[in-house]
C-alpha cells in the first residue's frame, strides 16, 4: 500500500528518503573480477538470449566457500568453477555457488555460469514490430544503469568492481551486432552471423552493452580511431546532422580533461523505444532515435547537441574515472552536464554558456522547491536509480562551475586534469576530487562541498540598495531568507558587489563576505551609479530578489554586461510593474542584442497586468530568433484578448520555419480561447482548428501534433475536447503523440462530467497495463493532475506492478498530488476563478489610468487608449 510522505522538519520541503528507504553500501568482496565473457545467442521472436557467462575472479582471502552474484529471473541450468561443476541455490534475485574447494589468494577462479533470460523484465530489451506498429524495427539493446546487468547476465552488480569483458554473440542475417571495445572476429553462417567484441580497458558491468539491428553505419573518424554512428536505414543525413561534431567534440573534451580518448573506438547507436535520452556505455553510446534531426529540427533544437557532448563527456567522467558508489553519481553526472555548457561556449559564445548555465540552475531549483530536497551525496534510498534527478545533473553542474569561479580558470582545469590523470581506470569518491584539488592548486574547498554538496539546499538572495548622496556612499543590504538567524541554513559565500555607469562598460567591484542573516555593507564611490549587479559574473547557484529603484533596474536591464544580470533585472522589474517598467522591457524586447535575454523578457513582460503589455510582446512575433518567438506566443497565452487571438490564430494557420513555435502557437490559442467559456462559437472553431493540425501536420517527433492535443487539453469542459484526445491515446497513433494525448487527457479531466472522468479513467487504467516505462510515466503524469480518488487506485496498482524504481517512486509522488486535488475546497477554488475575472476587469482600467496619468504628465508616451482590446 503507497504511503503519504512529508517532511516533520518546518522547512517547507519534502523528504527525498521515501518509506523503506535505507543505508546502501556495497557489499564486500570476495575477489577482484578481472574478466567478463558473455558466450550468447538471441531468440529474438521469444525475446530470449542464451549462453554462458564466464567471470575470472582473482580471490582477495581465503577460505570464501560460497560466491554469491546478482541474478534477477534468470534460468541457471549449471555452474562450473575451474571446469567442475558446482552445487548452487538461486531464489530468482541472487546465485549463491558452493565451492568445492575454498578460495585461496593467488589461485583464479573461472566461474562458467550455463543460463538463460527469457522475456526480462529489464536490462535487455527485444524491439519488433507488432499489429499496432508495424513499420517498428527488430533491434535488441541493453541498459544496465544503475542496477539492471543482472537481469540479463549474471555478475557482481555494482560500480565498484572494475574489469576487462568479452562479448560474442549470434544474432540473425540481416542484423549487426555493436558492443564495447574491438570486434576481434566476426563468423559468417547461411542464417546467422556472429559477431565478437572485446572490451580491454576495466569498467563495471553497467556499462557492458549491446545493441543490435538492421543499422546503417556511418564512418568518421578521430586520430585514426573510428568514430562511427549507427542509425536506422534511411536516416543517414539526420546521423550526420545531428552527430557530426562528434570528432571535434573528442578533441575538445580530450585537451580540457588533459586525457586523450581512451578507448580503441566510439560508436554511437540509436535505437528505438530506448528509455532515456542515451547511456555511456563504454566506448559504445546509445541514443534515443529520437535525439534524430531533419532539416527543420535543427533550426531551434540544441538539445541533440547537448545530448551527444554530455554521453561522450561521460567517457572521462564515468567510464574512465569510475564512481565508487551510486552515492557519489553527481561526480560524473555534474560534470558531463557541465561539459554542455563548456561545449556552447566553445561553439556559441560566453552569453550563451551563462544562459545555459542560468536554466541548468532553474531545473534544479524547480525540483527543490517542488518536489524535495536532500544532499547531493547520500546512501540512504530504496532503489540507486531515485538518485537520478536535477540535484546531480544540473546542481552538480552548477556546483562544477562554482569550483571554476573559486580556483580560477588555469587552477580549474589543472585540478580537472589531475583528478582524472590519478583516477584513470579506478574509482572515486568525492573526497578523491576533493584531493585532486588540493593536489593540484594547494586550495582546501570543503568549505563549499559542506554547503553544497554534502547538505541540501543554497541561499535565497534579498538584496536592497540605498544611495548618500552626502556621503557618496552605496549601501547595499543582502538578506538571506531562506534562514533564521544564526541558523544552519545560513551560507558563508564571498560574492562581489559592482556598480556600473552607462558611459562605462567596466564595473567597479568589491567582494564582500556574506554569512549573516542580513547585512549591509558601504561602498564608498566617486558618484551615484547607473546600476548594481550582485555576485558579479553570476558564478553562484542561488536565488536573487532585487529591491532596486526602478531607474536602477532600468539601467541594468540595458548596460549590465552579463546576461543573468539583466535577466534577473528584467524579472525584478516585471515584479514594479506599471507603464513605466512595460516601457522598458518592450525596448528590451526590440533592442536587446542576446536572444536568451529577449526569451526571458518576453516571459516577464507577460507577468504585468496591462494591456500595454500586449504592444510590446506582440512585436516579438517578427524576432529572427526562433527562441524568442516561441517565448512570445507562449506569453500570449496570459493576454486573453481577440488581439492575442488573432495574432497566435495567424502563426496556426499559416506555420513558421520551427515546428516548436508552431506547437506553443496550438497550445496558446486554446488557452486564449478557452478563457472565455461563454463564447461557445470560438471554442468551436478552435477545437475545429487544432482537429485540422492533427489531420494534416505529422512530422519530426510530432512535435507540432503534441502541441495542438496540449491545445486540445485546455478545453475542460468540452466533451468534443475529450473525445478526440482519447482517440489519440489508443495504440497505433505515434509514440510521442500518444504520450502528449495520454498527459493531456490528465489535464482536461478537471472541468470534466462524473460520466466523463469516468472514461478517462477507464482508459488510463488500460494503459496503465502497458509495460514501456515512458508510457507508464505518461499514465503517472495525467492521474497527478486529476481530482478523484478513483486515481490513487490505479497509481497504487501501477507502482505495484512495475519493475521500475523510478516509476515507483513517481507513482507515490503522484498519490500525494491527487491527495491535495482531492482536499482543494471547491469553494475557494470558484472564488478563486471570480478574483481571476475581477483581475482582469481591472487590468482594462488600470491600463488606461497609466495612460491617462502618463498624459497628463505629458510624458508623451505615444501610447494612446487601446480601442483593440476586445474581449470575446
Amino acid at each position: 500500500m503507497l504511503q503519504f510522505y512529508f517532511d516533520t522538519e518546518k522547512t517547507g520541503h519534502k523528504r527525498f528518503e521515501l518509506p523503506g528507504a535505507k543505508p546502501h553500501y556495497n557489499p564486500d568482496r570476495p575477489g577482484q573480477v578481472e574478466h567478463i565473457f558473455l558466450d550468447l545467442s538471441l531468440d529474438i521472436p521469444n525475446q530470449s538470449c542464451y549462453g554462458t557467462c564466464s567471470i575470472r575472479l582473482l580471490p582477495v582471502r581465503n577460505g570464501i566457500d560460497r560466491l554469491t552474484l546478482d541474478a534477477v529471473n534468470l534460468k541457471i541450468t549449471a555452474v562450473q568453477v575451474n571446469a567442475v561443476e558446482q552445487k548452487f541455490e538461486y531464489d530468482g534475485e541472487k546465485l549463491g555457488i558452493y565451492l568445492s574447494q575454498p578460495t585461496e589468494i593467488g589461485h583464479r577462479l573461472l566461474i562458467a555460469i550455463a543460463y538463460a533470460a527469457e522475456k526480462p523484465q529489464r536490462g535487455i530489451y527485444f524491439i519488433q514490430p507488432n499489429k499496432h506498429y508495424p513499420h517498428k524495427p527488430t533491434q535488441v539493446w541493453t541498459q544496465g544503469e544503475d542496477e539492471d546487468s543482472r537481469y540479463w547476465f549474471p555478475c557482481f552488480d555494482y560500480p565498484g568492481q572494475l574489469s576487462t569483458s568479452e562479448i560474442r554473440v549470434r544474432v540473425p542475417n540481416p542484423l549487426v551486432a555493436i558492443s564495447n571495445g574491438e570486434l576481434i572476429d566476426t563468423v559468417e553462417e547461411a542464417k546467422y552471423k556472429t559477431y565478437h567484441w572485446s572490451q580491454q580497458q576495466v569498467h563495471p558491468t553497467y556499462l557492458m552493452t549491446l545493441a543490435v539491428g538492421d543499422f546503417a553505419e556511418i564512418r568518421d573518424e578521430w586520430h585514426d580511431k573510428p568514430v562511427t554512428y549507427y542509425v536506422e536505414k534511411g536516416r543517414e543525413a539526420d546521423a550526420q546532422r545531428s552527430m557530426g561534431k562528434t570528432p571535434q567534440m573528442i578533441e575538445f573534451l580530450s585537451e580540457k580533461y588533459g586525457y586523450p580518448y581512451a578507448f580503441p573506438k566510439y560508436a554511437q547507436v540509436c535505437v528505438d523505444d530506448f528509455i532515456f535520452g542515451g547511456m555511456e556505455n563504454t566506448s559504445t553510446t546509445l541514443l534515443s532515435d529520437r535525439c534524430l534531426l531533419d532539416e527543420r529540427a535543427i533550426l531551434d533544437n540544441r538539445n541533440t547537441e547537448s545530448l551527444v557532448v554530455h554521453e561522450l563527456a561521460h567517457q572521462w567522467f564515468g567510464d574512465l574515472v569510475v564512481i565508487k558508489h551510486w552515492s557519489h553519481a553527481w561526480i560524473k553526472e555534474g560534470m558531463a552536464s557541465y561539459s554542455e555548457v563548456m561545449w556552447t561556449q566553445r561553439e556559441y559564445g560566453d552569453q550563451e554558456a551563462a544562459y545555459y548555465r542560468l536554466k541548468e540552475a532553474w531545473s534544479y531549483l524547480s525540483e527543490d522547491s517542488s518536489r524535495y530536497r536532500r544532499p547531493m551525496v547520500t546512501h540512504v534510498y530504496r532503489e540507486a536509480i531515485e538518485l537520478y534527478d536535477r540535484h546531480i545533473y544540473e546542481k552538480g553542474s552548477c556546483v562544477y562551475h562554482m569550483i571554476r569561479a573559486e580556483l580560477g580558470d588555469e587552477l580549474f582545469w589543472q585540478a580537472v586534469q589531475t583528478f582524472v590523470q590519478d583516477n584513470a581506470h579506478n574509482t572515486v569518491e568525492t573526497i578523491d576530487l576533493l584531493r585532486a584539488i588540493e593536489k593540484a592548486t594547494g586550495r582546501n574547498l570543503a568549505f563549499l562541498f559542506d554547503q553544497y554538496v554534502y547538505r541540501g539546499g543554497h541561499p535565497d538572495f534579498k538584496v536592497a540598495y540605498a544611495w548618500d548622496g552626502d556621503a557618496n556612499l552605496a549601501k547595499v543590504t543582502v538578506t538571506q531568507t531562506q534562514a533564521k538567524a544564526d541558523s544552519k541554513d545560513l551560507f558563508n559565500l564571498r560574492i562581489p558587489i559592482g556598480f556600473g555607469y552607462k558611459e562605462n562598460s567596466q564595473l567597479t567591484t568589491f567582494t564582500v563576505r556574506v554569512h549573516e542573516k542580513e547585512q549591509s555593507f558601504y561602498f564608498p564611490l566617486i558618484q551615484k551609479p547607473d546600476f548594481i549587479s550582485f555576485d558579479v559574473g553570476n558564478n553562484y547557484l542561488k536565488t536573487v530578489k532585487l529591491e532596486f529603484p526602478i531607474s536602477e533596474l532600468k539601467a541594468q536591464l540595458e548596460f549590465d554586461p552579463h546576461p543573468i544580470s539583466r535577466i534577473y533585472a528584467a524579472e525584478a522589474l516585471a515584479k514594479k510593474g506599471g507603464l513605466e517598467a512595460t516601457l522598458a522591457l518592450s525596448s528590451a524586447l526590440k533592442n536587446e542584442p542576446f536572444w536568451g535575454v529577449r526569451v526571458e523578457v518576453a516571459k516577464e513582460l507577460a507577468e504585468i497586468q496591462l494591456d500595454q503589455a500586449f504592444d510590446g510582446l506582440v512585436a516579438g512575433l517578427d524576432d529572427p530568433s526562433p527562441f524568442v518567438r516561441q517565448a512570445v506566443i507562449s506569453s500570449l497565452a496570459r493576454i486573453k484578448t481577440h488581439d492575442s487571438y488573432k495574432a497566435v490564430k495567424s502563426v496556426v494557420q499559416h506555420g513558421d520555419a520551427s515546428y516548436y513555435v508552431e506547437a506553443a502557437a496550438c497550445r496558446t490559442i486554446a488557452a486564449i480561447a478557452a478563457a472565455h467559456l461563454e463564447d461557445k462559437p470560438h471554442e468551436d472553431k478552435v477545437i475545429k482548428l487544432l482537429k485540422s493540425v492533427l489531420e494534416e501536420r505529422a512530422g519530426w517527433n510530432e512535435v507540432v501534433r503534441s502541441g495542438a492535443v496540449a491545445g486540445l487539453a485546455e478545453f475542460k469542459s468540452s466533451e468534443a475536447a475529450l473525445s478526440l484526445l482519447l482517440e489519440y491515446t489508443k495504440a497505433g497513433i505515434p509514440q510521442p503523440l500518444r504520450l502528449g494525448a495520454i498527459r493531456a487527457v490528465g489535464k482536461i479531466s478537471t472541468g470534466q462530467t462524473p460520466a466523463n472522468i469516468e472514461r478517462i479513467l477507464d482508459r488510463l487504467a488500460e494503459i496503465a497495463r502497458e509495460t514501456f516505462f515512458l508510457t507508464q510515466v505518461a499514465v503517472l503524469t495525467a492521474l497527478g493532475q486529476m481530482e478523484t480518488p478513483k486515481a490513487i487506485g490505479i497509481l497504487q496498482s501501477l507502482a505495484n506492478q512495475t519493475a521500475d524504481g523510478r516509476v515507483r517512486r513517481y507513482a507515490e509522488e503522484e498519490v500525494t498530488k491527487v491527495q491535495k486535488n482531492i482536499g482543494t475546497d471547491k469553494t475557494l477554488k470558484q472564488l478563486r476563478e471570480e478574483l481571476d475575472q475581477i483581475k482582469q476587469q481591472n487590468q482594462e482600467l488600470k491600463s488606461r489610468l497609466e495612460n491617462l496619468e502618463a498624459k497628463s504628465n505629458s510624458e508623451g508616451t505615444g501610447n494612446g487608449e487601446r480601442e483593440t482590446d476586445k474581449r470575446f
